[in-house]
């Protein structure tokens, strides 16, 4: 690569993971986008794979049907040819016995052809198509069972790869629960592609956030000790708009049948929306953060028990677009400076402390907020450091 972190001819690096199985997730859409344009700003070319299995496919009522008619692959090309990605990915379906995008032939040559298969979450299995990538690098973005199950025994989660990097940058610390699984692992924060992600100026009115109430897995035991889900933390703050008089607002993933949870949120004061409507593509998440004041962040139990110093994609979001970010500790105290556009609380009085403290300097923690983006977080310094991790100078 050049001096500038760019390449000097056109080389490739492929991208794979879950987006067609997971349809009107903005957030979750913009994990893989942050990585495919922060690579393609850098010069590199760019592909994306996935795969969805005939059971995945559904309609916009979520009945099974047929993935001509699916919301799965509906959602994954509008998603490609709005950021100019159409003509950059393969979809395998069906065990690759069909495939959208590219022809398999030509994917298949262009991932025997790249540097790397950043493998996110491992969500790419195909034994072929790991076979024909030069490199496999496992992004984990979800620290915490993985690395758990293994060492438990119950899942080799992260085998078949060259290489292994996650966000939890505290991994191997004395005080970090996360065991290494004797894995030498790469670390580095998520990118944000400042480009897409602007300075939005609000005179901080509310806290927002996205979220999943309880998300895809169980509480986990693991050395004596229970490491929970975002419900058992949230719950813990429950009172804070309450507590404070001041506005929140979350697009919460809740299911109906969460009465008492609902009727908790709704007796304190939380304002609940439907993230599907709000958030259900990348460009509408996006315009929600933008609109809002600041972010409160409620944190997995996992993350918070772990001290990984594992930090949401979406509060980088919230803080490249002037907006403070108020979050749960998780060890982010020894990674980013704090205090100013990122404050950090582990109690409830800690939680309104900083409330008050954003609501009455806003100026100074939405200047601070976008300045930590730009400092510590900006695709072109996050990739090319990973690169230099990975031995691509």
């Amino acid at each position: 690569m050049s001096g500038e972190g760019k390449p000097e001819v056109a080389e490739r690096i492929v991208v794979a993971g879950a987006l067609a199985q997971k349809a009107g997730q903005g957030g979750h859409t913009w994990v893989f986008l942050q990585y495919l344009l922060g690579f393609r700003r850098l010069g590199f070319d760019v592909l994306f794979l996935d795969r969805l299995e005939p059971e995945m496919c559904v309609d916009g009522r979520g009945r099974p049907c047929d993935v001509e008619r699916s919301v799965n692959l509906r959602y994954l090309l509008d998603v490609m040819r709005s950021f100019g990605l159409e003509r950059s990915f393969a979809l395998f379906y069906d065990r690759g016995q069909r495939v959208f995008g590219l022809s398999g032939s030509a994917a298949r040559e262009q991932l025997r052809s790249s540097l790397f298969l950043f493998n996110v979450m491992g969500y790419l299995d195909d034994a072929e198509l790991l076979a024909a990538a030069p490199r496999r690098v496992f992004l984990d973005i979800d620290p915490g069972f993985g690395q758990m199950w293994q060492a438990l025994g119950l899942h080799e989660t992260f085998r078949d790869h060259d290489d292994h990097v996650t966000i939890a940058e505290r991994i191997g610390k004395p005080d970090c629960e996360l065991p290494t699984c004797g894995i030498a692992w790469i670390t580095t924060p998520q990118p944000v592609v400042l480009d897409y992600w602007t300075d939005q100026p609000d005179n901080g009115s509310t806290f927002t956030s996205v979220a999943s109430w309880r998300g895809p897995y169980e509480p986990l035991e693991y050395g004596g000790k229970t490491y929970g889900l975002r419900v058992h933390e949230f719950r813990k703050f429950m009172s804070l708009p309450r507590l404070t008089g001041r506005p929140f607002e979350v697009a919460l993933d809740i299911h109906p049948d969460e009465e008492r949870d609902l009727a908790l949120l709704a007796e304190n004061g939380w304002t609940l929306v439907d993230p599907n409507l709000v958030a259900g593509d990348p460009l509408a998440y996006q315009r929600y953060i933008q609109r809002s004041g600041a972010e409160f962040s409620v944190a997995k139990g996992m993350y918070v028990e772990s001290r990984g110093g594992w930090f949401s994609d979406r509060s980088i979001c919230y803080l490249a677009s002037g907006k403070p970010v108020l979050a749960q500790d998780t060890g982010l105290e020894h990674l980013y400076p704090t205090g100013e556009g990122l404050l950090l609380f582990a109690s409830l009085d800690e939680a309104a402390a900083g409330v008050e403290e954003i609501f009455a300097n806003y100026e100074r923690h939405s200047r601070a907020a976008r300045a930590l983006a730009e400092a510590h977080f900006d695709s072109d310094q996050v990739l090319i450091e990973l690169l230099a991790k990975l031995g691509v100078a």
